[in-house]
């Protein structure tokens, strides 16, 4: 089966987004009650007129080439113990690609995400380790759209919060390796880490900075038109947010990042907004 050039492109792009957004998704390091439901929908934007290279070279797409993509996914997690949790996160993507010649646009579901979070310990319920695992299935036939394979996830989390001059601070860091079953894999590194400050007494503003990125490694070591499957790339971004909260039920957040550096993935800028949802306590 072959893939057209500019699908292929898309591709490798969407690919770069959809991590993104896994990524920008709300972090769960802290434990949510039992029987309490917290929910977090979400939209993502992602631009991008050039890109780095197997080589790490950074150049502009050709015929004045431009990719953007916009999402939209909805977070869960379900309080079923002190120590357990139920996750589950549902996406949704529209890419398109456009140069001189030609445009291509794809969209619909892609992976959805589904699993269990369990809080080991605390150190004095100020910090908090987590592991988490994590099954992936795909909901979609669209090669453009994603690998279109099952795969699964552990992650280890770490965080906790505590006062740096006369400001309420938290943190929280997360690393998660991630195995699709098809052939080649990949398998993937995923990482984060988060810092964030209160900046007022009532706790309504708060201003937080993150650094992640993406490792992900093949046998197969070349781009190939094959099922349009990139499957060896990496990147680096850092972003800022601001959070607004309302009410012990209603939070709202709004992100601007920058892709620092990359290999086979777009030269991007992202912007999302999320909203934080305790429906009932």
């Amino acid at each position: 089966m072959t893939v057209p050039k500019t699908d292929f492109k898309i591709f490798l792009l969407a690919a770069s987004f959809m991590l993104l957004a896994n990524t920008s998704s709300f972090a769960g390091g802290f434990p949510v009650r039992p029987k309490r439901l917290l929910l977090s929908p979400s939209v993502s934007y992602f631009y991008a007129n050039s890109g780095w290279d197997s080589l790490r070279r950074r150049t502009p797409f050709a015929n004045n080439g431009q990719f953007s993509s916009i999402g939209f996914s909805l977070y869960a997690e379900y309080g079923i113990s002190r120590r357990l949790t139920a996750v589950a996160l549902l996406p949704y993507v529209r890419n398109t690609y456009e140069d001189n010649n030609s445009k291509t646009t794809s969209t619909g579901l892609t992976d959805l995400e589904i699993g269990l979070r369990y809080y080991v310990a605390n150190i004095n319920y100020i910090y908090y380790f987590t592991v988490q695992g994590t099954y992936i299935t795909p909901l979609y036939n669209d090669l453009t759209l994603g690998y279109r394979e099952q795969g699964a996830e552990i992650k280890l989390a770490f965080a906790g919060s505590g006062k740096v001059l006369g400001k309420n601070y938290y943190f929280t860091l997360e690393n998660g390796v991630r195995q699709y079953f098809g052939p080649d894999g990949p398998t993937q590194d995923r990482y984060t880490g988060t810092f964030g400050l209160t900046l007022d007494r009532r706790f309504h503003h708060q201003l937080s900075v993150s650094l992640g990125g993406f490792y992900s490694s093949s046998n197969f070591t070349r781009f190939s038109p094959i099922l349009a499957v990139n499957k060896n790339f990496a990147f680096n971004q850092a972003s800022l947010t601001y959070g607004y909260t309302a009410n012990k039920r209603l939070s709202f957040f709004a992100t601007g990042g920058h892709f620092i550096n990359g290999r086979n993935t777009g030269y991007g800028t992202t912007a999302s907004f999320s909203v934080l949802v305790k429906p009932f306590r």
